[in-house]
Parts: C-alpha cells; structure tokens; sequence
C-alpha cells in the first residue's frame, strides 16, 4: 500500500527551506500532498496574512516535480485535514519538535496512526528572517519601494 505524505505550510515568501522540507519528504512517502494554509488560517494562527495569496502560493508548490498534489488547508485543526486527505506520516520542521504544539500534533496523531516526521529546520532563511529584511530595507527608502513593489 502507497505512503502518502503530508508536508503542511504558509510557503510564504518561498525559499530554501520550503524546497527542503518538500523535496525531503518525498523521499520519504510513495505520493506527496503539500498542504497550503489558507490566508484566513494564518491571520487566525500567525496574526498576519501573507504576503504572497494562497492561490498564487498554491501554484508555486504544486510546480515542484516532486509534490504530487496540493491541499488548501482552511481549517485549525490538522487532524481535520488528515480526515480530508487521508495521508500516513506528516512532516515538520524541527523547530516543532519538543514544542507544545509539536507535542500536541504527536499525541493527535498517534491516536490515528500517523507517524510525524520531522526534518531540519532552515535556520539562516525563514519568511520571517525575509519578513524583516524587506521591512529593514523598506524602511531606508524614504518612497517605501518594496511596499510599493509588492503591491504594485
């Protein structure tokens, strides 16, 4: 029986580590769903919205060769989504682990069979370490040309 795999995520501002993260994981799964955590979903979780929608973040990873299809995640509740999609192992960063939300994500999951799976963290490239480069360079330009660049 095919592994299916589930690598969850904003894949805002997409980098490094998001290419990591889905190219690991599917190495280690037969078929891999990307899941997209809708706008609503991260202004719910995160207290902010994306710079990029989720309808262009959606096409961004499902152009990966490696990602076999991709998932809108609207609701809060990840096991909620494995009721929807129905995969075996999910992956994580490892700045999940040992968390309260990555141990709460483990019991959940134990409950139904699902293995998480964590792989490194991507620590030198975060959207929040590029959340802030853009905000420190926006900040220097007195007509704020990455503000307008971004919504432009």
């Amino acid at each position: 029986m095919p592994v299916i795999g589930y690598a969850p995520g904003a894949y805002d501002l997409f980098h490094i580590g998001h290419l990591n993260i889905l190219k690991h994981a599917s190495e280690h799964c037969d078929r891999l769903v990307a899941g997209v955590v809708s706008d609503e979903m991260l202004e719910l979780t995160k207290g902010r919205a994306p710079v990029i929608p989720l309808a262009e973040r959606m096409e961004i990873v499902r152009s990966l060769r490696f990602v076999d299809d991709v998932h809108a995640e609207v609701v809060p509740d990840k096991i909620d989504t494995w009721r929807e999609v129905g995969f075996d192992v999910i992956f994580k960063g490892d700045d999940w682990r040992g968390t309260p939300k990555g141990l709460k994500l483990e019991r959940d999951f134990a409950e139904v069979g699902v293995r998480v799976h964590y792989f490194p963290y991507t620590m030198h490239t975060s959207s929040t370490v590029l959340r802030k480069a853009l905000a420190a360079i926006d900040a220097e330009e007195p007509v704020g040309r990455v503000a307008r660049a971004l919504t432009s």
